[in-house]
């Protein structure tokens, strides 16, 4: 049997390569034509991100879809959950944003997902849309089909906002910075509903990215909205990556809250509007979330790291949210998908209700918990060294886990370390109950083992 071929844009979850090299026109317009072939759409949503490249793909895409004789609603520039809630509010058959996120300036991808948001990876039809993309067999229709443009806006920010209780908000002063990705014309928007003073850094949605690629999980990209919030004297700092599906916080003094324990504030706040309800999260850190969720009278259920298995698993268990410390958050209200605009939203609800700041609402848990912070490291072997480490830990019976990775749970601290899809890394993630010395201690034991090998 013939060994089958692979694109290199064609990854575990959606499409990234670099332009032009490993993602150009020619292949949108297969794209479009290898999924018209595989899921015979009648009708399709798209949009695009604010790359300077993504506008002649998300035309040449179009094209595949049309030749085909799909109907294509041009989205135009937007962000990957207006996709998303293209998917599930309009009369569509699938959608797909043309976009690389946080990645460099010379990448694009495409983000796609089924009627309803349902999304498609690796095992779900991805790997069929490469064959036939590989292929480029033309599908070509007697009636090609129309382009019609559509503004999605006042019914996606009407969804979001219904989401949120408005009449127990407060006048808060928020930093926001967009990054000059596509966050800032749905804040805009937003702001003319809120009792928000919103203080706007790196708005202008801007393909050059004048101020570096929007990756807020960089160090040194928090700097900026650090500082803001401080001379502003806000409320709180918010940062987006550049489709904004992800949302970072800051407190009141500028820190930067790791988003495990966002997940823990999102799920108090979901409990308590729907008492009872399971809670997806990811294995990397756990203990914060699963005592708030347990003390809250809801379910906390463990699912594989990524979007695909959290949106998957939240489907299998009706979950009502489910967060990853990586900052995606998923709302059973908005088709199980992630939002960066719905997590904000609902923070700036629950500071409003107990009236005080941020860091009061997280630092008992900070401290009850405290985090090492994922740690990646370059390793030779990455299968060889998650084997030393296990045997390492293998006299101290700890509670082993391999739902992602290898988790270990001992009865004072536990760690995550699992491979990277893409690259020959390891992440590392160590929490302790309450004791910043032992989670120092094993921390440095840990990357000690990771760096022998």
């Amino acid at each position: 049997m013939s060994q089958q071929k692979h694109l290199a844009c064609f990854k575990a979850y959606d499409i990234r390569g670099r332009v032009p090299d490993e993602l150009n026109a020619d292949l949108a317009f297969r794209i479009g034509q290898a999924y018209a072939r595989r899921f015979q759409p009648k009708r399709m949503a798209i949009g695009y991100d604010i790359r300077l490249s993504s506008p002649e793909l998300a035309t040449a895409l179009a094209r595949g879809f049309l030749t085909a004789g799909v109907e294509v609603v041009d989205l135009g520039q937007c962000g990957t959950e207006e996709i998303y809630f293209a998917a599930f509010h309009l009369e569509v058959d699938g959608g797909i944003i043309v976009t690389a996120s946080h990645n460099p300036a010379d990448y694009n991808g495409m983000k796609m997902v089924r009627k309803g948001a349902v999304p498609i990876s690796g095992d779900s039809g991805l790997r069929d849309l490469e064959q036939l993309t590989i292929a480029g067999e033309p599908c070509i229709a007697t009636t090609p089909g129309r382009v019609e443009t559509f503004d999605h806006r006042p019914a996606y920010i009407d969804h979001l906002l219904g989401l949120t209780d408005l009449s127990a908000l407060k006048p808060l002063k928020v930093v926001v910075n967009s990054g000059n990705g596509c966050a800032g014309p749905v804040l805009d928007l937003l702001e003319t509903r809120l009792p928000f003073t919103l203080i706007k850094i790196h708005h202008q949605p801007d393909g050059t990215f004048p101020n570096g690629v929007p990756n807020p999980l960089l160090p040194e990209n928090r700097e900026v909205t650090a500082r803001a919030v401080r001379d502003n004297g806000a409320d709180l700092g918010l940062a987006w990556d550049g489709d904004f599906d992800r949302c970072f916080f800051f407190d009141e003094h500028g820190e930067f809250i790791e988003g495990y324990f966002i997940v823990g504030l999102l799920a108090e706040v979901m409990l308590a509007k729907h008492p009872g309800a399971k809670i997806i999260h990811d294995p990397r850190l756990i203990w914060n979330t699963q005592e708030i969720v347990t003390a809250g009278g809801g379910i906390p259920v463990m699912s594989k790291t990524g979007h695909a298995f959290i949106k998957e698993r939240m489907r299998a268990e009706d979950a009502i949210y489910g967060g990853e410390m990586s900052a995606h958050h998923y709302f059973r209200d908005f088709a199980y998908c992630d939002s960066g605009m719905v997590p904000w939203l609902m923070i700036c609800e629950l500071l409003s209700r107990k009236g005080v700041p941020l860091s009061h609402l997280v630092a008992d848990r900070m401290k009850a918990f405290p985090v090492s912070g994922e740690i990646n490291s370059t390793v030779t072997d990455p299968d060889a060294t998650l084997a030393e480490i296990e045997a390492h830990y293998a006299p101290l019976k700890g509670d082993k886990d391999l739902t992602d990775g290898l988790s270990l749970s001992f009865d004072d601290f536990r760690f995550n370390v699992r491979k990277s899809n893409t690259e020959p890394l390891l992440r590392l993630n160590v929490e302790t109950r309450g004791n910043q010395a032992l989670l120092e201690e094993k921390t440095g034991e840990l990357l000690g083992i990771i760096k022998r090998m």
